[in-house]
């Protein structure tokens, strides 16, 4: 079962990564008027963050196929991960989830869920 927890959650980042990348020329139609220097780094950061979701998903598959969902490594990686999606979770909901744009609403709650599928996975 922590198996299965651990590779859904890594599934949802691994989308919620896809979801970050796809879009990327149309988010900046959602802030117009911007200036040219944000116009520039807005798409850095969006697929930064779709990077790292792909980033995490690899550390995660990689543990839970290397080493097994119950080892004591996982588990610890799992905590660490989870923590991680809580705080970007919590900066999106203080930030981009007061805008207007809905993905960015969405954002908190897929990457709490997530996290909690992985302190379950640790905790079984």
């Amino acid at each position: 079962m922590a198996t299965v927890l651990a590779l859904v959650a890594a599934a949802l980042v691994a989308l919620w990564g896809f979801a970050h990348a796809i879009p990327t020329s149309q988010v900046l139609a959602g802030f117009e008027p911007i200036s040219s220097d944000n116009r520039k780094a807005m798409p850095q950061e969006w697929l930064a963050e779709a990077f790292t979701m792909w980033g995490i998903t690899a550390i995660l598959i990689a543990v839970t196929l290397a080493s097994g969902a119950r080892s004591d490594g996982a588990q610890w990686v799992y905590r660490t991960v989870a923590f991680l999606l809580i705080a970007l979770a919590g900066l999106t909901a203080l930030t981009g989830a007061r805008t207007q744009v809905i993905w960015l609403k969405v954002c908190p709650v897929l990457l709490s869920t997530s996290a909690i599928l992985l302190i379950t996975a640790s905790l079984s």
